[in-house]
């Protein structure tokens, strides 16, 4: 085979897939802590999101930008004619008259080719870090609506035991009026607080619906998909240093990053600044041809060969204003950055202050108001049963107890989305 067209074959070919199928894991992985149901939504919003994949052809382009910036100018080939005169248009007439070819090449003052390749580089890496940032904020998004609806699923599981529960208590009461044993205003109250059950249950089956199509709306999914939630929340044990999030934080937050190579770049373009205050080269060489006299005799050709620079006669118009502008843009991006430092700390302290609230306030539902429920709605059954307590405190007991349990579910999910929302913030995984 043709060694030209195996060249071919593996360049356009063979390279572009090799290429796709090692890029391919990096931007389909996870960001964030996520259980093995939650992992492949992330993975397919990631996957699926055309604003990430329109970052990554930016990124594309910016990269392929550096090696040209650094590039010379193009050599520049032209032809003329020189001291033709003008009234007979003859060639052999003044021994001056030249057909001449010339080539010339700008050359830029040294270190100008270098600061331009290093400016579109910090181009490039703010937009990864803004496709980090996104990738991060998308993941984030994704994972909340999972977690509100793992607690709507939960919500939806303990209004029915409280249904059931009710409907039971219902029953129970119907009977004992009917012996005589009961008061009618009870079935009345059963009777209401299934109502306000009923009513919840049809808010909380369209809260589910809104958060399915929000799902499939983070994901950019072509049609509807239904979302079942099948998680099973381990007992949340997070432990973590405030000032190692702190300084993860300042380390590998994307925002963070994007503003640090801005300043680099503004740094960059500052000396770029300077370097114009020094002219650019331009070498020119020509070859001009002479044609023979009347009498037939050869005359000599002739090369010739210039040297000019730019002068920077408007120095205190164009140089002393790029620099000027090209400061003023370093200084707005480090106050910027400073803005944003500060602000990172103070987000940080605070969701990892709610995240540890939200641990003890769990932990104080399971392991202590549950358990003094569950024996306040025993004791209180067994109490209604024998006439000591009113029907409608018995009731109040087992509603209590069942909405504790709620409650703690809820402090459970908003756990898993402030971790989420942590993660996002310093960049990095928490252990």
């Amino acid at each position: 085979m043709n060694t030209s067209l195996v060249y071919q074959f593996a360049r356009f070919t063979l390279l572009p897939m090799i290429v796709f199928w090692l890029a391919l894991p990096v931007y389909a992985k996870s960001p964030i802590t996520s259980s093995e149901s939650l992992t492949p939504l992330i993975e397919e919003g990631l996957a699926n999101n055309q604003a990430l994949k329109s970052l990554e052809f930016q990124i594309n382009a910016l990269t392929e930008k550096i090696e040209p910036a650094s590039a010379l100018p193009d050599p520049r080939l032209g032809v003329g004619l020189l001291n033709l005169p003008a009234d007979t248009f003859d060639f052999e007439q003044e021994p001056m008259t030249q057909k001449q070819i010339f080539i010339a090449q700008k050359i830029p003052w040294a270190g100008k080719r270098a600061l331009r390749s290093e400016e579109a580089q910090w181009s490039a890496r703010q937009k990864q870090a803004m496709l980090d940032a996104r990738r991060l904020d998308l993941s984030k998004d994704i994972a909340a609506a999972w977690y509100d609806l793992g607690f709507i699923a939960k919500s939806r599981q303990i209004n029915d035991r409280m249904i059931e529960l009710l409907g039971r208590i219902y029953n129970a009461a119907e009977n004992r009026y009917v012996t005589g044993n009961g008061l009618q205003q009870n079935i009345f109250q059963a009777q209401v607080e299934l109502s306000k059950l009923y009513n919840e249950q049809i808010s909380l089956k369209a809260r589910h619906r809104i958060l399915e199509d929000r799902i499939n709306i983070l994901l950019n999914r072509k049609r509807f998909e239904p979302v079942v939630y099948s998680d099973t929340l381990p007992m949340p044990d997070m432990k973590f240093s405030l000032t190692d999030l702190e300084s993860t934080a300042l380390r590998h937050n994307p925002e963070l990053k994007i503003r640090e190579h801005e300043i680099s770049q503004h740094k960059t373009r500052i000396h770029l600044a300077r370097k114009d205050f020094w002219p650019d080269v331009d070498i020119m060489a020509a070859y001009g041809q002479r044609d023979e006299n009347r009498a037939g005799q050869d005359r000599a050709d002739f090369f010739s060969t210039t040297i000019s620079i730019s002068l920077p006669v408007w120095q205190n118009r164009k140089q002393d204003r790029q620099l000027a502008a090209a400061t003023a843009m370093r200084h707005s991006a480090e106050q910027s950055f400073e803005n944003l430092e500060k602000s990172i700390t103070h987000q940080v302290d605070g969701l990892a202050t709610e995240v540890v609230s939200l641990q003890d306030n769990y932990l104080l539902y399971r392991q202590t108001l549950l358990p003094q429920a569950e024996n306040w709605a025993r004791s209180a059954l067994d109490a209604y049963e024998v006439g000591e307590v009113e029907f409608d405190t018995m009731i109040n007991a087992k509603m209590r107890l069942l909405m504790f349990e709620l409650q703690a579910e809820n402090y459970l999910f908003d756990i898993y989305k402030k971790r989420a929302e942590l993660e996002a913030l310093i960049g990095r995984k928490l252990p």
